[in-house]
Order: C-alpha cells, then sequence, then structure tokens
C-alpha cells in the first residue's frame, strides 16, 4: 500500500501512511512482556493510548529478528511503549487478553493459527484493542481478510519507520489507515467474497439499514464508494462539518468502529457494487 493515506472517521486529509521495516534491536522473546520506556528529557510526552498516557503496542510476527526492528522503533518514542509480543495467533490472542493493548500490530502469515483468526478473535475478546494488519502486497487477499475480520486497517512491512509511527498514531486515534479509495480497491479486487444478490435473495435488507436517516443512507454510500469527507460535502451539497456529523452518527447506529468497517457494511449489505 505504498502512498496509501490514513483517514480518520471524521477526516477529510490524506496523510501518508503505510508500513515499516526498521533496523534490529534485542527484544523478548515470543509472548513475554516488555518493561514501559520512560520519556527522554526533552520529548514530547503524553500519547493516544487510555488515560492520555503513552500508547501500548503488542508486537506480532513469526520473523523475531523483525520483531526485534519494531520494538527498536517504538522503544525511541515517548508516545508509544511495546508492552508485549507473540511469534503465532495464539500466543497474540493470550498476550492480548493479559496486556489489553492499544494497538496490536499484526503478522498474518504465521504458522498454528494466522494473524487473521487471530484478529478476529482479538477484536471479540478485546474491543478497546486496534489491530493493524502487516502485508507484505498492498493488494493481497490476507489484507482484506483482515479488514474484514475487524482490523482498523494495514501496511506494508517495507515503508519507512516515520510512517508505521503514524499509522500506530493513527489507529490508537480511533482513524482507519487505509485510503477511501484503495478500500475500495480492495473490495472490488475480492468482491467474489461478499454476498451476491443472489446469495441476499429473500434475504431481505439487513435490519440495521432501517437504524439511518435517508441523509445517512446517502452519505454511507458515498463513503463505500470511495469518497473522503470533503469529497461527499461536494457531492451532496453539504458542508464537511455536517457530513463528519452524519458519519459519526453512522457508526454509532451501525455498531461499527470505523471508516474501513462503514465501507465493508456498505458492500456487504449492497449499497455499493463494485465496479
Amino acid at each position: 500500500m505504498s502512498g496509501s493515506a490514513d483517514v480518520g472517521e471524521g477526516g477529510g486529509s490524506d496523510p501518508s501512511v503505510a508500513g515499516a521495516e526498521g533496523a534490529g534491536a534485542v527484544g523478548a522473546g515470543p509472548g513475554a512482556a516488555v518493561p514501559a520506556q520512560r520519556s527522554e528529557p526533552g520529548q514530547e510526552s503524553g500519547g493516544s493510548g487510555k488515560g492520555g498516557g503513552p500508547i501500548r503496542v503488542l508486537l506480532v510476527d513469526d520473523e523475531p529478528l523483525l520483531r526485534m526492528a519494531f520494538q527498536m522503533v517504538l522503544d525511541a518514542q515517548a508516545d508509544i511503549v511495546p508492552v508485549g509480543e507473540a511469534g503465532d495467533g495464539a500466543g497474540a490472542v493470550r498476550q492480548a487478553r493479559a496486556l489489553r493493548p492499544d494497538v496490536v500490530l499484526m503478522d498474518v502469515r504465521m504458522p498454528g493459527m494466522d494473524g487473521i483468526e487471530a484478529t478476529a478473535r482479538i477484536v471479540e475478546a478485546c474491543p478497546q484493542s486496534r489491530v493493524l494488519i502487516l502485508t507484505t502486497f498492498d493488494l493481497d487477499v490476507y489484507a482484506f481478510a483482515g479488514l474484514k475480520a475487524g482490523a482498523s486497517g494495514f501496511l506494508l512491512k517495507n515503508a519507512l519507520p516515520e510512517e508505521l509511527l503514524g499509522a500506530i498514531r493513527a489507529v490508537a486515534a480511533g482513524d482507519a489507515v487505509v485510503a477511501p479509495r484503495v478500500t475500495r480497491l480492495l473490495l472490488e479486487r475480492f468482491a467474489h467474497q461478499l454476498p451476491s444478490k443472489e446469495d441476499g435473495a429473500g434475504r431481505g435488507e439487513d435490519e440495521r439499514l432501517a437504524r439511518l436517516t435517508a441523509r445517512e443512507r446517502e452519505v454511507l454510500v458515498e463513503v463505500g464508494r470511495g469518497l473522503s469527507n470533503s469529497e461527499i460535502a461536494e457531492t451532496l451539497h453539504l458542508a464537511e462539518a455536517t457530513v463528519k456529523t452524519h458519519f459519526g452518527r453512522i457508526l454509532v447506529k451501525l455498531e461499527l468502529r470505523d471508516r474501513v468497517q462503514a465501507v465493508v457494511f456498505a458492500y456487504e449489505t449492497r449499497l455499493v457494487r463494485p465496479g
């Protein structure tokens, strides 16, 4: 996802966010907790973690050197702290339940339980923890599966450390680390995995759609089409602040976490169709 954007639930801007593959550092073994790091003098304090403290991150990857690389990058930050790590999906679920991290940096291709299944279990057991999927290819099927499992975004392993840090901060703040148009490309590429019109025949419309006003439904359609808040405002002749308000209400009414899940919902309920 080189050059993909970080798009928040209420934002209209798209600062670049991708992934990271930093240099190595010495880290703890899989499943081991990592002690919190103190801020260095002169560094910015605070963060977007629980209670306004540093963002607590769980590192999950079956490559020890890559986990050490991520830990080195995070250790240098005042507002982000690695609190634990795991080398497979089962370990990730155990650590997430024990540590309740703000963000889980999740690889997908691991032995035993993969990152997709681990993501689904963590989202269910620890709804306050946001999952950021690590992927090698920007449009691979694992990224799509991860988003459907409840991840808040995905990033590439070969991007810059500052992009990784930006992605972690964005996800911890409740944003989705996938540009609207990239999300749409993912959904269109893997549309065969979504319910078809025939699959839904006789089932009727998803009852959750009845919770939305006519205007909110219009906004959701445009979100599903991959438009940013500013583009939706122009299309529907609304103020951007009004679009943000409508979208916030959509998330609450549909019990969705972020923009990514809203786009997936729009496709799954066939409000928006690929093509």
